[in-house]
């Protein structure tokens, strides 16, 4: 039990309880995370009790849950033990929607009913709904006195609890939610790890360390000589569970390899971090007990981590009297503890591993038996049978097959892992030729694929594809084609894309009739990977190949290869060709059902790709939410982030950034589940382009960084357009030099595998950036190439090539120059690029104003900063107010105080005082300390002194961590 529980005192752990005291002062004014990491039985739960403790005495309420070691793949096992409870307490002001969606979670909020779980399809698999829907229900249950989420052992957790926490750390909840979890390192995965440095400057760890010798005397107390604590802190290693453990031998620490653990943790994965002698010691604790009290023990460790009594009894065969008698037993010798709602828990978890590790192997699958039936006579879905379902079941035990798939069918959508690993269980228990009576194989081995693809285990994945094709007979192309196309997107993913198109001509080389809808399907694969490398010749010969539409094809299949010959044009430079193929495939994309794309959904990406080059942003935007919507509908996530990348893009080109950048948050969150480098990029890519946008400098070249470093090396367009990225941020930035040598190695001569569009913006950012360092000649050099890359046919590129013509020209003709900007202006708002337009009225205003016309530089510098708010580009704005005031236009501070503040330091952010507040919204606006001085009033010295306490109050070591942490703050 968390709070209040009565512990004695404890023992050291100054260090640990003053950090849980700073965090949980800090979860006073907004959103906190606190790992809590030390090895088995080295007091982390003690150290969540004193947490529980702390909020319980700042009156924060808190939910406290953990995971179980022998109920690992139970979907959010920890979560749901933390918030079940209080979710039968609140009552909930979410949509019908989301409450439906958290009811396949929570069974406190299950639909009793028996509808359908969620209102919309979209609802219903997109496990990235499910965690903003999770982080809504912590603000809501957050208001008003704020809420501390307690998780313990996470290193036991499912992929889905951590994928929520990865979420939660990523987009924190606007609240005062304290997330605070415990685990072992060395049982820990790499993501759960990797948490708490992805919390950032909200991120805290707290290392439990053991026991030094003094206070190992301390906990042992004065009656314990001097000898004896020697003896027990060198068997114990200063561990405080296993001092515990062997303090309790009468005759000190027992020795290894007796007959206690003759029998030890047969078919049970043993505990490599425990030493000998404590378990030892945990066995004869137990074996001390009276045998009924033990056989209950031994019941109560399979029944479940949280148990009620009657299930235990169930799973050791007791009478009810008999399990209730020998339960006060357990509680009295401190074996068990009572929790809520009248079920109990084992005082430690490894003790449950002892007493669970000491029955029989033949015992232990009987007492699994007995609890799955008795579950199933109270009606328990088949989801809470399965954990005891697989591991009592026979081999050919048709019930227990079924019960299996159809468990993993219902926790499919929230937690593919755990559907995998019950799929993979059923098919082990079915024999090689198993009839009619059983489950399909074929069609159990094409879920597993499924199942394992969209949960982050391509490898595995690829691995169930390839058994699956060994099972198909040749004739059976319909289906092997789909499982090829499959295992080569998981080639792919997996990096491995030599191996993906080998698979795929390797299984063409079995089709006679390449004309056959699952040889294009096929087909059109090897393009899809010749588009990636920007190989317009080679994609183009696939495309030679096939007709514009054939028998048998259905209306997905002949979109998809019109959407292939959209983009293999553009890509050839062949655009009036692109432009048309485009409108086919709109015409075709727009007839054709969903169900349609089943098959060849990841071609339709490259239309949306090809349409936002175009500048066909209407279309691209229409396709894109369509197929986002398609792609979770029928649950292929693993090309969701394709999809999301495409219309974030889109979104961004129209000044729509906010949008972009949730839309490019989910692509990102989509490509660290399915743990692929090239999807994460795509997203990252989007992420860092949006954030540069916005002003938020500090987390774009953050994520351009992590981008580029999941370059593969493959050479393909997205490796190409995660190092543009990283350098467009550089540049905006600031760090101009080092941005353009970066862009200008990444360009190279433009035949390295970017496309046309992407080349014209990085040459317009090049003339902007030489024009700024004085150099017109190179300058005009870059205007050059965007002129001539920019296809007539593109309105927008040219717009971009013009505005690249206007830097280039402002030194020498600032008139000359304003009239080019305002007809890229001009060009760029016909098409509906508003942050470029506003970026041509910005240097329009320049121009004008170095020519002397301060009644043009005005209206357009007035445009611009309205281009700018509207689109939230926080950055160019603030530098767009500056370049208004020089001209004598008075317009509003930035940043304005609170209202109801008066000046004072009470509503300022990060507990500035005024006089820092005000020099921070100056570092905002990208003034120097030499600017700010004159513009207060005040020495140089004087700023600097200031901003160094600036520096430390909002935690950051660089001006533009104090913009980014300034923006950040006006918006809330």
């Amino acid at each position: 039990m968390m709070g209040g529980s009565g512990n004695p005192p404890l023992v050291g752990r100054r260090e640990a309880l003053q950090e849980i005291g700073r965090v949980l002062d800090a979860a006073e004014d907004g959103y906190g995370f606190l790992a809590m990491v030390g090895e088995p039985g080295a007091g982390k739960t003690r150290l969540l009790n004193e947490l529980a403790d702390g909020a319980m005495a700042r009156k924060l309420p808190f939910v406290a849950g953990r995971a179980a070691e022998f109920e690992q793949e139970m979907p959010f096992g920890a979560v749901v033990d933390a918030l079940d409870d209080r979710l039968e307490e609140h009552t909930l002001s979410l949509p019908p929607a989301a409450l439906r969606l958290l009811g396949t979670v929570f069974p406190a909020l299950a639909d009793l009913t028996g509808e359908p779980p969620a209102a919309s399809p979209e609802s219903q698999v997109a496990r990235y709904q499910l965690h903003r829907t999770v982080r809504h229900l912590l603000e809501e249950l957050a208001e008003p006195s704020g809420l501390v989420l307690i998780l313990d052992d996470l290193h036991w957790a499912d992929d889905a609890t951590i994928e929520l926490l990865d979420h939660l750390v990523r987009h924190p909840p606007r609240a005062r939610v304290l997330v605070a979890v415990a685990y072992r390192p060395a049982q820990a995965s790499p993501r759960l790890a990797a948490l708490v440095d992805a919390a950032g400057p909200q991120g805290v760890r707290v290392t439990v360390e053991p026991f030094t010798q003094s206070e190992v005397r301390e906990f042992l107390g004065p009656d314990v000589s001097r000898s004896r604590c020697q003896a027990l802190f060198k068997a114990s290693g200063g561990n405080p569970f296993y001092l515990e453990a062997l303090a309790k031998m009468a005759d000190g620490a027992p020795a290894a390899g007796t007959a206690l653990d003759r029998h030890w943790e047969k078919g049970v994965a043993p505990l490599t971090e425990m030493p000998p002698a404590v378990r030892a010691a945990l066995q004869v604790e137990l074996s001390a007990l009276p045998p009924q009290a033990l056989q209950m023990a031994r019941g109560a460790a399979v029944a479940a981590d949280v148990f009620e009594p009657a299930l235990a009894a169930v799973a050791a065969e007791m009478e009810q009297n008999a399990a209730l008698t020998a339960l006060d037993v357990l509680t009295g010798h401190d074996v068990v503890r009572p929790t809520t709602g009248g079920r109990f828990r084992f005082r430690h978890p490894l003790v449950r591993h002892v007493a669970y590790a000491s029955t029989a192997a033949g015992w232990r699958i009987a007492a699994h038996s007995r609890v799955s039936s008795r579950l199933a006579e109270l009606g328990a879905p088949a989801a809470v049978r399965a954990h005891h379902v697989v591991r009592s079941a026979r081999f050919g035990d048709t019930e227990a097959i079924r019960t299996l798939v159809e468990a993993a069918r219902v926790v499919a959508l929230q937690a593919p892992g755990t559907a995998a690993y019950w799929l993979r269980a059923a098919l082990d228990l079915m024999p090689d030729n198993a009839d009619g009576t059983y489950p399909d194989r074929a069609e159990l081995l094409v879920e597993l694929t499924h199942m394992q693809a969209v949960s982050g285990h391509a490898e595995e994945g690829r691995e169930t594809a390839r058994t699956l094709l060994g099972l198909l007979p040749l004739d059976d192309t319909v289906r092997r084609a789909r499982t090829v196309h499959m295992c080569a997107v998981m080639e792919r993913q997996l990096g491995r894309i030599h191996e993906a198109r080998a698979l795929v001509l390797d299984e063409l080389r079995r089709i006679t009739d390449r004309q056959t809808p699952e040889a294009v399907l096929l087909r059109i694969r090897l393009v899809a990977d010749r588009i990636q490398k920007i190989d317009t010749r080679g994609a183009q010969a696939v495309l030679d190949s096939l007709p514009e539409s054939a028998p048998g094809w259905g209306p997905g299949l002949t979109a998809a290869v019109t959407s292939m010959r959209t983009m293999v044009s553009y890509g050839r430079g062949e655009v009036e060709e692109a432009i048309g193929y485009a409108r086919t495939a709109d015409q075709l994309f727009s007839a054709a059902s969903d169900n349609d794309f089943a098959d060849c959904l990841d071609c339709f990406a490259w239309l949306v790709f090809a349409e936002s080059f175009l500048g066909m942003y209407d279309e691209a935007l229409r396709h894109a939410e369509r197929l986002v919507s398609i792609s979770r509908t029928t649950g292929q996530t693993f090309i969701l982030g394709y999809m999301l990348t495409g219309r974030s893009r889109v979104l961004a080109q129209l000044g729509r950034l906010e949008e972009a950048t949730a839309v490019a948050d989910e692509a990102t969150a989509v490509g660290r589940d399915l743990r692929s480098q090239e999807v994460l990029a795509y997203g990252l890519i989007q992420q860092c382009l949006t954030a540069s946008w916005r002003g938020d400098h500090e987390r774009a070249v953050r994520a351009g960084d992590e981008a580029v470093a999941n370059d593969t090396g493959s050479g393909e367009w997205w490796t190409h357009m995660a190092h543009v990225a990283r350098a467009l941020a550089m540049i905006n930035e600031g760090r101009l030099e080092e941005g353009a040598t970066a862009l200008i190695a990444t360009c190279g001569d433009g035949t390295l595998g970017l496309d046309f569009s992407t080349l014209v913006i990085c040459a317009e950012a090049l003339a902007c950036v030489r024009a700024a360092q004085e150099n017109p000649a190179d300058a005009a050099n870059w205007a050059d190439i965007a002129e001539a890359i920019a296809n007539p046919a593109l309105t927008g590129d040219v717009g971009v090539a013009r505005l690249a013509r206007a830097h280039a020209m402002r030194a020498a003709d600032p008139a000359g120059s304003a009239v080019v900007a305002a007809e890229a202006a001009g060009l760029l708002a016909k098409v509906g690029r508003r942050p470029e337009q506003g970026r041509a009225e910005l240097a329009a205003g320049l121009a004008h104003a170095a020519a002397g016309d301060r009644s043009q530089a005005r209206e357009r510098l007035r445009a611009a900063a309205e281009i700018f708010e509207s689109c939230g580009m926080r950055g160019l704005h603030a530098q767009t107010l500056r370049e208004q005031r020089k001209i004598g236009v008075r317009v509003p501070a930035t940043g304005p105080p609170a209202k109801g503040s008066r000046g004072g330091r009470k509503n300022l952010p990060f507990g500035l005082s005024p006089r820092e507040h005000e020099i921070a919204l100056l570092v905002a606006e990208g003034l120097g300390n030499q600017q700010i001085a004159e513009r207060l009033y005040l020495s140089v010295r004087t700023v600097e002194t200031h901003l160094s306490r600036v520096f430390a109050k909002i935690g950051v070591s660089s001006r533009v961590g104090v913009a980014t942490a300034m923006n950040r703050s006006m918006e809330i």
